[in-house]
């Protein structure tokens, strides 16, 4: 069985046991009452990030509108291909990521109507560019499916720690770049899939937002691994980034207490809106956003959030109402 050349580094080490820990508290908060509300959020910022790094301009609202079945105005390319990432990660659960023909399953459907061989490894010879400079010349089609399968062996044989198995994998996995299209994404899904069998959070936790974010490390990542001959700067990369993306969302699970209410809130969002409301009941929906910084639209849903959970109230008029803040 081969094995790809890796090391991993004091810095993984220590993140390992951070992230370790974190996992578990992070689990605790999705059980709470509030947990379907976050995986719903958390889904929809897969998505739009996932396709984001690929180059979709589709905004977060735009896919949660496609989500919601409503229409939106905008490229059909780029619609097909949030409809077919929704239709992939729906069937995370029914996903073996220890199996080859699943990976093809996945690829089928994340691809489906955008390229001619959705479904199949590629055929021809494939080369990532950047600013129209090679980066990375792939390896013979014909060595694909030899590639892929030795790499599946080592994920399903090798005693490593998921966390460390799911980032080599990803990094091989683009290293190979199996297809003629979507490598990129079906590569974090895998590592997320991979990471599931760690902990079921990792179908909820949006790593893949916290890799938009930062896009050029990510690249760069990948591309000192491929210099080195090893995966250990994508493994220090990853690990750093799902490490902070369970910090941001421990971060945004608080308590507001510092606004007078004993209830423990989703998101750092809503906290901030009743901070507001608590400052001027009279504040206006499109105050708050401009406040917030946000889309006077996405401060809309979160209202109506708050409202469905009992957070607030509306009393009166549109123009001389107030909000009412609510104790559970």
């Amino acid at each position: 069985m081969p094995t790809p050349p890796f090391t991993v580094s004091p810095q993984a080490i220590n993140l390992i046991a951070e992230i370790s820990a974190m996992v578990e508290r992070y689990a605790i908060r999705l059980e709470q009452k509030d947990g379907l509300l976050l995986h719903r959020a958390n889904r929809i910022k897969t998505i739009h990030s996932s396709l984001a790094i690929e180059g979709n301009h589709l905004s977060e609202d735009e896919v949660r509108d496609i989500i919601n079945g409503k229409t939106v105005v905008a490229p059909l390319r780029e619609i097909q291909e949030v409809k077919n990432a929704i239709r992939t990660y729906d069937l995370y659960s029914s996903l073996n990521p220890f199996d080859v023909k699943d990976l093809l399953k996945a690829h089928a459907v994340m691809m489906e109507a955008l390229t001619d061989d959705a479904g199949k490894f590629r055929r021809s010879g494939v080369g990532v560019f950047s600013d129209k400079a090679v980066v990375h010349v792939a390896p013979p089609a014909k060595r694909v499916p030899i590639l892929i399968d030795e790499l599946f062996e080592w994920l399903q044989e090798t005693k490593d720690h998921l966390l460390v198995r799911s980032c080599v994998f990803h990094y091989e996995f683009e290293f190979i770049h199996p297809f003629s299209d979507g490598n990129g994404r079906m590569g974090r899904l895998w590592q997320s899939l991979i990471l599931g069998k760690l902990n079921p959070i990792f179908e909820y936790l949006p790593v893949e937002n916290m890799v938009f974010a930062n896009q050029e490390q990510y690249y760069e990542a990948i591309s000192q691994s491929t210099k080195a001959g090893n995966s250990a700067p994508f493994i220090d990369f990853m690990l750093q980034e799902i490490y902070n993306a369970l910090k941001s969302h421990q971060e945004g699970f608080v308590s507001v207490s510092d606004v007078g209410i004993n209830v423990g809130i989703k998101s750092e969002q809503f906290a901030n809106i009743l901070l507001r409301i608590r400052q001027n009941p009279r504040v206006s929906v499109r105050e708050m956003a401009l406040m917030l910084k946000i889309s006077s639209r996405q401060c809309e849903r979160l209202i109506s959030d708050m409202k469905a959970q009992g957070l607030i109230k509306r009393e009166g008029a549109n123009k001389n109402g107030c909000w009412i803040v609510l104790k559970q």
